[in-house]
């Protein structure tokens, strides 16, 4: 059992692990732990509500940059949306009385007057508020035998003025438009200005289509945005409102969309039940298990019954096994631990709660068979592979020795001007990094500027599959590829326009001290024959972290750089270099033999 964790609250609910035995390939989870687990989290924040429960205020190491007013509403809303799934899933069952107390609150929430402990900002005042309507919202129509219909006239009225300025175009054109969505599936249900709410699902729908780029990929905006939005957030708003309305030809536009997404998502998940930490927003943790349930719940997957529960509980325990929870049963800031450099300006206290939409799976009855299935194992676990992810020019290389999954980035970006670690770096796993700060960067390829500092990639261009190019200075480029192969990675980058003699730095993964993890790097061609370690600081992992280096300088007005890499759980691995042959045909060709005897051509792509 976790040390870290104790139960906080007015009723005794004991813990999945308590009482189970697991070995390291089953992760046991039945749909009671679950329900524990939820009844747990619930029971946890009790302490921080309001005195007529509008607002949660949970303690945290500082506010959101929407203050402390929204961020008790988004207590609010976000343990709201687990209550609900929790409650609607044992058809309106409700023993620990979340119901009454999250009908006083959204009562209270949208009576008192400004400057009340239990008042809601408005939505016009404060954007956030848009976010957190739509679980409001969702939690209302999940429960509305139970709640919504008990309510008297005046707070049905009032909750509905409230929510109403939902419907409106949202102020951050990316997945926002969902949340307009789902309150208007909530009001459309509810019989409330349905033909406003009906233009603006429609609305919603039409504008998100124009980044629907195929293979079950959408971008999160028009920006080539691609991590875990896209199941959670892109396709589990339409198709949870289609299932939800029973609306059939909706649904069969957003489910094979969503089969598809899921053949290749749950390939991005470790034997351990680690999702891929790259992106941002990593706080949500376990809400990476909603899609898989999502899935099973509409008939849109790949997956077995027993391989969606492998996966999703296999999450949820990955995250309780790791100290997601401090000792009061909060959920933290972080990935296993807290951990601030992560953190994005719109996270407070109690964005975490979002991880409640991992809760989805309870909507189907006991006797489901994601409930009553015999577990499968997951891709990583099976053999290895390597997967084009289909339009976003990015790879995925898993080992089943080790359950280790790793992360190509050759075309996802980050909005901004600066470079953002969560989708800067070229490569990402389940179980390192990235660094952060002004340690040096892991898995990354830079110019050195005369007093050492490396430059930035702030976009990746993809140049087909596991292949892109970013600029680094003005009149420089480099084209960059991957090729992957068990475990071994061949990394190459070719520099253009850079002025001969300019220093180069390629660096390998970031791993910790406890010596589970082997991260290797050898020079090919371009880099001298030595290989460095760095520090690599604080990770999401590690509170220390070290990475390897190799170094070169450019030759000419196109200087190559090749280099092996590998990272593996294994247990005293070969060195890197006996993993590959690699023979360099021209500056845009390289030939690779493997180890195994298979061969391969990687191409850099011209200008």
């Amino acid at each position: 059992m976790n040390p870290r964790f104790r139960i906080s609250c007015d009723a005794e609910v004991r813990l999945p692990w308590e009482h189970h035995a697991h070995d390291q390939s089953v992760h046991g989870y039945t749909r009671a732990d679950w329900e524990r687990t939820a009844d747990r989290l619930l029971l946890a924040v009790r302490p921080y509500a309001s005195p007529r429960h509008g607002r949660i205020d949970l303690p945290g190491p500082r506010p959101s940059w929407s203050g402390p007013l929204s961020d008790g509403l988004e207590g609010y809303a976000r343990t709201w949306l687990l209550a609900a799934l929790r409650t609607a899933g044992a058809r309106g069952e409700d023993p620990h009385g979340f119901l009454g107390r999250y009908a006083e609150g959204l009562a209270a929430g949208t009576s008192e007057p400004a400057g009340s402990p239990d008042a809601w900002p408005l939505i016009a005042d404060v954007p956030q508020a848009i976010v957190e309507s739509a679980s409001i919202a969702l939690g209302l129509r999940l429960t509305r035998p139970w709640l919504w219909d008990t309510l008297d006239d005046a707070t049905r009225q009032r909750a509905a003025d409230w929510l109403l300025p939902a419907l409106d175009a949202p102020p951050v054109n990316n997945n926002w438009w969902f949340f307009g969505l789902t309150v208007a599936g909530f009001l459309q249900d509810a019989g409330i200005e349905t033909d406003r709410a009906r233009k603006t699902i429609d609305r919603a729908l039409a504008h998100v289509e124009d980044w629907y780029l195929g293979d079950g990929w959408y971008s999160d905006g028009p920006n080539r945005s691609f991590d875990h939005y896209n199941a959670w957030a892109m396709h589990f708003y339409p198709v949870l409102h289609a299932h939800l309305a029973g609306d059939r030809d909706l649904l069969d536009r957003y489910g094979p969309r969503l089969h598809r997404q899921l053949d290749d998502y749950s390939r991005m998940f470790g034997a351990d039940g680690a999702p891929m930490p790259f992106g941002r927003s990593l706080i949500y943790r376990f809400a990476a298990a909603a899609a898989p349930w999502l899935g099973a719940l509409t008939g849109h997957t790949p997956l077995t019954p027993g391989a969606t529960r492998r996966l999703a509980s296999g999450t949820l325990r990955h995250f309780l096994d790791h100290g997601a929870t401090d000792r009061d049963g909060l959920l933290t800031l972080g990935w296993h631990r807290p951990y601030e450099p992560m953190l994005q300006t719109y996270s407070g206290p109690a964005s975490p709660y979002w991880a409640s939409k991992g809760f989805l799976g309870l909507l189907m009855p006991p006797d489901h068979p994601v409930w009553t299935a015999d577990e499968e194992p997951l891709p990583a676990e099976t053999a290895d592979a390597v997967t084009v992810l289909g339009p976003t020019g990015m790879l995925l290389q898993s080992t089943a020795a080790d359950g280790l999954v790793r992360l190509h980035n050759h075309g996802s970006n980050h909005v901004g001007d600066e470079e953002d670690p969560g989708y800067a770096r070229f490569a990402y796993s389940t179980r390192t990094g990235p660094t952060h700060g002004s340690a040096a960067r892991d898995n990354h390829f830079a110019l050195l500027s005369d007093d050492g500092e490396p430059t930035a990639r702030l976009t990746a261009d993809p140049l087909g599959p596991a292949a892109s190019a970013h600029t680094p200075l003005p009149g420089i480029r480099v084209v960059s590829a991957t090729l992957a192969h068990g475990r071994a990675e061949v990394r190459a980058h070719l520099v253009t326009g850079a002025p001969e003699g300019t220093p180069v730095r390629q660096t390998g993964w970031a791993t910790g001290d406890d010596g589970t993890l082997t991260a290797q790097l050898h020079p090919v061609h371009g880099y001298g024959d030595g290989v460095r370690e760095l520090p690599g600081g604080d990770t999401m992992f590690d509170e220390t972290s070290r990475l390897l280096a190799v170094d070169g300088a450019t030759t000419g007005p196109r200087s190559l750089f090749v280099a092996l890499a590998s990272l593996t759980g294994e247990a005293d691995p070969a060195p890197v270099e006996t993993l590959a042959g690699i023979r360099v045909q021209s500056p845009h060709e390289i030939h690779v033999t493997w180890h195994d005897g298979t061969t391969a051509v990687l191409r850099l792509p011209e200008e």
